[in-house]
C-alpha cells in the first residue's frame, strides 16, 4: 500500500482528525460510509483537492494481520479526480502519527499540533513538553529544503532552547548540512509505519589515530558524519523512544553502536598504552646513562719506534692498533 493512498478521518461530532489504529474497524464502520456519515475525509472536508465543507463519508477496509494493512478509504468514484496529493497525504499523517508516538513515550508531559516557539518565529508540527521541561519540536518534512533555508529554521529552534527532530518523507533529498550540524537523519514511511536512519560506518584508522580525540568515529555511531559510508536500518516507529536529545534508538541497536566504539577505544588503549610503555623504557635509558660515571680515560699510546711496530713475541711488523697490546692477537 503506497503512502499516497492513505486517508486521515476527521470526525464531525467531535471535530477532530482520527486514525484508523485508534479503534476497531467495526467503530469506524457504524461512523462512516452506511452508517451515521460522521466520520468524513478530513482533507475532501478541509479543501484539499476539493471544495472546503466537502463531506465524503470513509470506508475502512483491510484487516489487522492481513495483506493490505487496515485504511480509511474513498467510496468507489467519491475520490477526487486523480487522488489527494501524496506530499499532503503525507505531511498530515506523519505529523498525527507522531503526536500519537510522542504521547505514548514515557516522560512526556504534553503534546500539541501546530505549535508557535514563544518569539512567534517558526511553528512545529508536533511540539512535545517533557517532564524535565525539555521542549522538542517534531518536524514532517514533505520537500526538499535548501541548506540556508533549513540551518535558519534549526538555529532558531536552537537559539530559543528547542530540540528539533526531522522526519522526512521516503526518497526525498535532505539538505546534508543537517550532518554538519551533529543531528540525526530520520526518514518515515506511513504506510509500513517505519522509521529508517543511517549509521556512520567506521573511519579509517589513518596514522596514530588513537590520538584523535573522537574516538567514536572509528566505531558505528550515529548520527553519521557528512561524509561517511552510511549503513542504513529501519525501525518501527512504536520501537524508538524519545528523550531530551531528541529521538533515541532502540536498545538492541544502541548496544551495537557502543560495542562497536568500546572495542575501539580497547584497541585505542593498548596502542597508547604501548607508546607509553616505549617511551618510559627510553626515559629510563636516558637517565641510565646520565647516571653512569664518566669512562676512565685510556693511557696515550706509546711512540713508534723508527723502524715501525713489531710484535713482542714474534717480531713481526705489527699494525698500530695492536699498540696497546704490543702483540698479534694469536701471539
Amino acid at each position: 500500500m503506497q503512502d499516497d493512498l492513505l486517508v486521515v478521518g476527521f470526525d464531525l461530532e467531535t471535530r477532530r482528525e482520527v486514525h484508523v489504529s485508534e479503534r476497531e474497524p467495526e467503530h469506524w464502520k457504524r461512523l462512516g460510509y452506511g452508517g451515521a456519515g460522521q466520520l468524513v475525509c478530513f482533507y475532501c472536508f478541509h479543501g484539499f483537492e476539493a471544495p472546503a465543507g466537502t463531506r465524503v463519508p470513509l470506508v475502512t477496509r483491510g484487516r489487522l494481520g492481513g495483506k493490505v494493512r487496515r485504511h480509511f478509504a474513498h467510496p468507489p468514484g467519491q475520490a477526487p479526480t486523480g487522488g489527494h496529493g501524496p506530499e499532503t497525504v503525507w505531511h498530515i499523517t506523519t505529523k498525527h502519527l507522531l503526536a500519537a508516538w510522542a504521547r505514548s513515550r514515557p516522560g512526556v508531559d504534553r503534546v500539541r499540533l501546530e505549535q508557535w516557539t514563544e518569539d512567534h518565529d517558526r511553528r512545529a508540527d508536533v511540539e512535545v513538553l517533557l517532564q524535565d521541561g525539555t521542549k522538542v519540536a517534531l518536524e514532517a518534512q514533505r520537500k526538499l529544503m535548501t541548506d540556508d533555508g533549513w540551518r535558519a529554521r534549526h538555529r532558531d529552534y536552537a537559539r530559543q532552547g528547542v530540540v528539533d527532530v526531522w522526519f522526512w518523507r521516503p526518497r526525498v533529498h535532505f539538505p546534508h548540512v543537517v550532518l554538519d550540524e551533529g543531528l540525526p537523519v530520520w526518514f518515515y514511511s506511513v504506510s509500513k509505519r517505519e522509521a529508517a536512519t543511517s549509521l556512520g560506518r567506521p573511519h579509517a584508522r589513518v596514522h596514530r589515530w588513537w590520538q584523535v580525540p573522537d574516538l567514536a568515529v572509528f566505531g558505528l555511531h550515529h548520527p553519521p558524519c557528512a561524509l561517511d559510508e552510511l549503513e542504513r536500518v529501519t525501525i518501527p516507529l512504536g520501537a524508538l523512544g524519545l528523550g531530551p536529545g531528541g529521538a533515541v534508538l532502540p536498545e538492541d541497536l544502541q548496544k551495537r553502536v557502543l560495542d562497536s566504539q568500546r572495542e575501539t577505544r580497547e584497541e585505542a588503549k593498548r596502542r597508547k598504552d604501548s607508546e607509553a610503555r616505549y617511551a618510559r623504557a627510553a626515559r629510563e635509558s636516558q637517565e641510565r646513562a646520565a647516571r653512569a660515571p664518566a669512562p676512565v680515560p685510556l693511557p696515550p699510546l706509546p711512540p713508534v719506534p723508527a723502524g715501525g711496530l713489531r710484535c713482542e713475541v714474534c717480531r713481526r711488523p705489527l699494525d698500530p692498533l695492536l699498540a696497546r697490546t704490543r702483540r698479534h692477537i694469536l701471539c
